[in-house]
């Protein structure tokens, strides 16, 4: 766990969380690229798996997705499988100039998105339905690292602890993440939001 131990079972000063934030993306990227290819593969398939056993999830009908996150696993396979099980697939659009987010419907990954600011896939507006927030049923939402109370670090740009907040109470709010991703405690400031469950390939794990 390397710096870890120093903060767990601690308490992290505020002034030291966002340099702490910035050391984990790093130890936990580094213990991602120790991965093979296949060893990466196969822990993914793992988790998807999992979601789609996964009791919450079938029974949703709404999904809020994302797609090249650079601080998730990549859900374009996870996309393309909730078609099959007839859910509506929403992604998000978030805001330039303000905090604010817009979910679309998408219906064809390949038809429906485009390449927004920055690279960034995003859902073609001008082809998309627009979903009210409030009517996703669950919501996978990307992490870097996550404990097991649900405490989260994320890319650093701080949209997904904007839109959880807009989420319905009763939406569930889902990280998909390897073993290698979870850590003993995670440093939050006020304003950092919690998932509710996380997916691993091994384990389903509910906030406590």
């Amino acid at each position: 766990m390397g710096y870890l131990a120093n903060f767990y079972p601690g308490v992290f000063c505020m002034e030291e969380i966002k340099d702490t934030k910035s050391e984990l993306r790093k130890t936990i990227q580094t213990k991602l690229n120790e991965l093979t290819d296949r060893e990466k593969a196969e822990k993914i398939e793992a988790i998807e798996n999992r979601l789609f056993e996964f009791a919450n999830f079938l029974e949703a009908k709404i999904v809020l997705l994302y797609l090249n996150n650079a601080s998730g696993i990549d859900t374009r396979n996870i996309l393309n499988r909730a078609y099959e099980y007839n859910k509506i697939v929403v992604l998000p659009i978030f805001g330039e100039e303000r905090p604010g987010v817009k979910l679309y419907k998408v219906d064809d990954v390949k038809a429906d998105i485009k390449s927004g600011p920055g690279g960034v896939t995003i859902p073609d507006p001008q082809r998309c339905k627009r979903v009210p927030i409030d009517r996703v049923d669950i919501a996978i939402i990307p992490s870097v690292a996550l404990d097991e109370k649900g405490g989260r670090v994320g890319s650093g740009r701080g949209n997904y602890d904007r839109l959880i907040p807009k989420l319905a109470i009763t939406t569930r709010k889902v990280s998909l993440a390897l073993e290698d991703q979870i850590v003993p405690q995670v440093p939050m400031e006020s304003h950092d939001k919690h998932v509710d469950i996380i997916i691993t390939e091994k384990r389903t794990i509910y906030k406590i």
